[in-house]
């Protein structure tokens, strides 16, 4: 089992920059492919990006490839999403998630959810 907490969030500025960070429990926490979604007001959850364990293989959403980026220190139990040029319409909650299963962009191939940060993006 993995325990994920998400933290970085915030207020930024259209143009600017944020890292979000998501600590996971548990052993061996390479052995998960990892994901990003985030899920803005009305909306339903939306696939940011996603990695395959052991961060052999990163694959984005088309409205964020080439401004985020995942990453991930197995050692330290730690996922990361640094968010760069962002803009109004990334604002939403962003939740890290975790599955043992195989890599996916679909919410529901994912077993391990964390409670969500919020981004806030000002134009």
């Amino acid at each position: 089992q993995v325990q994920l907490v998400e933290s970085g969030g915030g207020l930024v500025q259209a143009g600017g920059s944020l890292r979000l960070s998501c600590a996971a429990s548990g052993r061996n926490f390479g052995n998960y492919n990892v994901a990003w979604f985030r899920m803005a007001p009305g909306k339903e959850r939306e696939f940011v990006g996603a990695q395959i364990r052991f961060g052999s293989i990163t694959y984005y959403a088309e409205s964020v490839e080439g401004r985020f980026t995942i990453s991930r220190d197995n050692a330290k139990n730690m996922l990361y999403l640094q968010m760069d040029n962002v803009r109004p319409e990334d604002t939403a909650v962003y939740y890290c998630a975790a599955t043992s299963r195989t890599s996916s962009s679909t919410s529901t191939q994912y077993d391990y959810w964390g409670q969500g940060t919020q981004v806030t993006v000002s134009s």
